[in-house]
């Protein structure tokens, strides 16, 4: 990598992009351009497309997104489509605009089927019924994936998509009705040893599996996917298929889960599943052998990972609460 590039980080302040901005720091980066919100709404085409007149960028990171659980998925479709379609569109053809030849896109593991086939392969994208709780959000993502695919073939762009798995650590939503499980379950089970409670109550029977991948360890496949020559990246995609699942290939029961956060929070009590609560999708793993062929595979496990994300969560409590 070149430290002259101008490398801007779309959404450098949340989760995701936090973790990009610290690995291409870390990977020698000496030129990383960041905008908040107070100095560039992603939402005004004429706004994006001034900045990146205004500035000297190689390559662009899009980890900008609406993102929230199920509960904000299900009771704001309208601005989760909406505003992850804008989004997504200003920045991707502002960037051709301005010449930028590299783009990252960063898409969601819910674009795949409701039912696809576990673990589940890129091809799988458009081959059935989505799952309708976040219908709108992965419909946007599809959009951006095909909009990089239709800037490469008409224009030779070189923007690629990377679909991540559900990730989770520093810089999480812990918010106690729009975070994601492992977040709230962390801040569950917290409360529950401040308080002394004896027991914590988990929706569902605990039987579903889901796989989870550190923020960190996304950061750097991120990195490591953009670093790769267009003859290797294409070699192992397709113009119209050209998206890259990111995981670890490996996933755990919610009960899994439950206990392990128990350990990680120091919580003793009893664990209670309530069955009356829906399970979701039985399974949701994604098939990372692509990646594996490209040269990267994950390497923070899942304990691991929990702690450096509750580590994060005590240091940061009141902001993190929400």
């Amino acid at each position: 990598m070149s430290t002259g590039q101008g490398i801007f980080v779309a959404g450098h302040r949340g989760m995701v992009g936090s973790a990009i901005v610290r690995q291409l720091e870390q990977s020698g980066a000496g030129n990383i351009i960041t905008a908040g919100r107070e100095e560039l709404d992603l939402l005004d085409q004429a706004a994006v497309q001034s900045f990146f007149a205004s500035r000297a960028i190689d390559q662009v990171y899009l980890a900008a997104a609406r993102v929230g659980g199920i509960h904000a998925n299900n009771t704001y479709p309208a601005e989760f489509i909406y505003q992850n379609l804008i989004i997504e569109a200003n920045v991707i053809h502002a960037a051709h605009v301005a010449g930028v030849e590299k783009l990252l896109f960063l898409g969601s593991s819910c674009i795949y089927p409701k039912l696809a086939e576990q673990p589940m392969r890129e091809d799988a994208l458009l081959t059935g019924p989505l799952e309708p709780t976040n219908e709108p959000y992965a419909i946007a993502k599809i959009a951006g994936i095909k909009l990089c695919e239709s800037y490469n073939r008409q224009y030779g762009r070189d923007y690629r998509s990377v679909m991540p798995t559900n990730l989770y650590g520093p810089g999480d939503n812990f918010h106690p009705e729009n975070s994601h499980v492992i977040p709230a379950l962390l801040r569950r089970f917290h409360e529950a040893v401040q308080r002394g409670d004896e027991e914590v109550v988990i929706w569902g029977s605990g039987n579903p599996m889901r796989e989870f991948l550190h923020v960190d360890d996304m950061a750097a496949a991120c990195v490591h996917v953009m670093g790769l020559s267009p003859e290797v990246y294409s070699a192992h995609t397709q113009p119209m298929l050209s998206h890259i699942n990111v995981g670890t290939g490996v996933d755990c029961t919610i009960r899994e889960l439950a206990e392990t956060v128990a350990r990680v929070t120091g919580f003793t009590g009893r664990l209670e599943f309530d069955t009356s609560k829906p399970d979701g999708t039985p399974r949701k793993l994604l098939d990372v052998s692509r990646l594996k062929a490209l040269g990267w595979e994950a390497r923070i496990g899942l304990e691991e990972g929990l702690r450096d994300a509750y580590r994060w969560y005590l240091e940061h409590i009141d902001e993190a609460r929400g």
